[in-house]
């Protein structure tokens, strides 16, 4: 058996997300049918993460395993040029490899990650070329104030009301090292880095901070409902339409 990681990226407009599930096409089902097919055995990918219904991704990560040859057991080497152009021929349009390598077997898409960033885009005025791809948001927003609440964000670890209920993750603590708000062309761009994201704690983030632009609460009232880890006081989630995962790093991936 040899591992092996496939770099993509994807308009989730389409799909109910990444990870598999019944009666929903999501990415990951549409890349293993493609994998699986072009390599001729069955191939389940695991992710890097999971990204809600309607999230892109410009760069994500997965792992996958091929078998060894039965009559000389062992693993035929790949074209990896080769590989991606055909694999992307059995992908729809909206899907797209970028590229295939070899790891060792232990490497792991998901644990192996060291960091992870994501956008958020917002805009203003009503335009056919963003729809599904960013938030149309009516009104006016104190930028700068959202960036000073960001900025608190530095100074925790316990995130837990910006956290989806339920979830199955032993711990609510990430480290995050980059938050800020960027105006660009009369657009808005939330960018955040951190070890680590919850579920559905960017959208969660964000719409807490666009309460903070609406001068809906004051930068105390932010810092309690983080210290609260109550996920009823935070905001609203935005809509999944401009969330972007961006980067992903890993100490072996150059």
């Amino acid at each position: 058996m040899q591992r092996y990681f496939i770099e993509l990226s994807y308009n989730g407009t389409s799909y109910h997300g990444w990870q598999v599930q019944p009666n929903a096409v999501t990415v990951q089902e549409c890349l293993d049918k493609a994998l699986s097919t072009y390599f001729r055995q069955p191939i389940v990918t695991l992710g890097c993460g999971r990204t809600d219904a309607g999230v892109h991704a410009t760069q994500f990560y997965a792992h996958f395993d091929i078998v060894q040859d039965n009559e000389t057991n062992e693993v035929k080497p790949l074209n990896f040029e080769r590989s991606v152009t055909g694999i992307n021929s059995l992908l729809p349009y909206q899907i797209s490899v970028k590229r295939i390598f070899e790891v060792e077997n232990t490497a792991h898409a998901r644990f192996g990650a060291t960091e992870r960033a994501y956008h958020y885009h917002i805009h203003f005025h009503k335009d056919p070329f963003k729809l599904d791809r960013s938030w149309l948001y009516k009104g006016d927003l104190d930028v700068a104030a959202m960036n000073e609440a960001a900025g608190i964000l530095l100074k925790h670890t316990d995130f837990s009301c910006f956290s989806k209920s339920n979830t199955q993750t032993f711990t609510n603590n990430c480290k995050i090292t980059e938050a800020h708000f960027q105006v660009k062309d009369e657009s808005l761009l939330f960018t955040i880095r951190a070890d680590r994201f919850l579920r559905n704690m960017v959208r969660a983030i964000v719409g807490t901070l666009v309460r903070i632009g609406k001068n809906e609460i004051n930068l105390e009232q932010f810092k309690e409902i983080i210290e609260s880890k109550n996920r009823s006081n935070a905001g609203q989630s935005v809509p999944a339409c401009g969330l972007y995962l961006v980067s992903v790093i890993y100490p072996f991936v150059k």
